[in-house]
């Protein structure tokens, strides 16, 4: 039976996508639900697996094709028989060609070009098992030495270590991913369609700290294994705030103000691909626990490439924490047509004057990006403070006061 294998329907915001890779090929053997291509779109790389066992016809897109959504890309046929590796005599021509692209410095991929050698023989002492050109050189000079003891004197000359340059300086050209590019438009855009200002804070995480050392083997044992962490302190802080400051959590459509009457906080989250901002749908409807478990989820499936483009749709406010890469203070770029967004940074230990004396205490610089078309300083400075009055003293968050 033939099935036409096609694109996966896109949503309304999601215009097209592009083929990024074919992991079978035609004629070979494909089990049930087994990956087949990868579609990259501007938000996600959606996986599209086999309907059934048997045997990939015909490809009609191939690598570095633009797709529409359910555009024909493949014709598959079910229950027939392919063979396993229908390239097998090719094999170790591509493998060593991916070898010479990956493995190889120029100088090196020249000398064994010019004299047909095989680069996978070859051992390799640059780094990261890079192929040097003196690596060729003296694996040219095995077999003579070998064969012909006479030659073995002249060897050394052959050589001509001193001659050779101390390192190859190495350069790799990639396109760019089609999320990579859309991430760079929408990063550029913020900065030249918005009038983005941001002011800063500092906050003492002490006492969120020892609520959390105080709790967080009982809370991990009644939320079955999930952890207390500090995210969920924040983003629902954050949801106070935002209650208090609509305008922080507004957005600007052409000439008009859109204030929402809901918090779907996004949360940036860092991925192979590039940075990913899931949200966190009525986060003021979660509890710390849904809060925490979500996050968590959310950055495992972003590093496996599995968050749907439903969950990076919308959004109206978004926090971002390099602290937990060590940045100890940041200006965060908005994520349009969001009109702020919260950055956090690495707590860290620093003396700090309390009813006059000096006290270590655990501090974190807090960013608040802001667009200044729609939200003025003194909200902006109010609602950054806010955050920071909630964070110091959490019981605040639950009276909301």
């Amino acid at each position: 039976m033939t099935i036409e294998i096609k694109a996966p329907t896109f949503p309304e915001s999601v215009a097209d996508g592009t083929i990024a890779s074919w992991y079978k090929e035609v004629g070979e053997t494909v089990l049930r639900d087994e990956l087949i291509v990868d579609i990259e779109t501007d938000k996600v790389v959606l996986e599209v697996v086999a309907p059934a066992d048997g045997v990939i016809t015909s490809i009609v897109k191939v690598a570095g094709d633009t797709v529409l959504s359910d555009e024909l890309i493949a014709v598959f046929t079910a229950g027939a028989a392919g063979s396993e590796a229908p390239a097998s005599a090719a094999a170790p021509v591509e493998t060593g060609a991916v070898a010479a692209e990956l493995k190889l410095s120029p100088a090196a991929r020249k000398m064994i070009s010019d004299n047909n050698l095989d680069g996978g023989a070859i051992a390799a002492s640059g780094k990261g098992g890079l192929v040097t050109k003196e690596d060729v050189v003296s694996h040219m000079a095995k077999p003579t030495v070998a064969s012909a003891p006479v030659v073995a004197a002249a060897a050394p000359a052959a050589v001509a270590v001193a001659a050779l340059p101390a390192g190859e300086r190495i350069e790799k050209r990639v396109p760019m991913t089609r999320m990579r590019k859309r991430i760079a438009e929408r990063l550029l855009g913020a900065t030249q369609e918005t009038a983005m200002l941001t002011t800063f804070n500092e906050v003492n995480m002490e006492p969120v700290m020892t609520l959390r050392k105080q709790y967080k083997d009982l809370f991990e044992k009644t939320h079955d294994g999930i952890r207390l962490g500090f995210m969920g302190f924040v983003v629902k802080a954050v949801c106070e705030a935002l209650k208090r400051f609509p305008a922080v959590n507004a957005s600007i459509d052409g000439d008009d103000i859109v204030y929402h009457g809901y918090e779907d906080i996004g949360v940036a989250v860092s991925s192979d691909k590039g940075l990913v901002v899931p949200m966190l749908r009525d986060a003021d409807n979660m509890s710390l626990a849904t809060v925490e478990d979500t996050i968590r989820d959310y950055g495992k499936r972003a590093r496996d490439g599995k968050l749907t483009i439903d969950e990076m749709q919308g959004g109206t406010f978004t926090i971002t924490n390099g602290g937990v890469f060590g940045s100890l203070l940041s200006t965060p770029i908005l994520n349009p047509p969001q009109a702020a967004i919260l950055g956090m940074h690495k707590i860290q230990e620093r003396p700090m004057a309390v009813n006059g004396q000096v006290v270590i205490l655990p501090m974190m610089y807090l960013a608040l990006s802001y667009d200044h078309r729609l939200i003025d300083g003194k909200e902006a400075v109010q609602f950054l403070v806010t955050v920071k009055d909630l964070l110091e003293d959490p019981a605040r968050i639950l009276l909301e006061v």
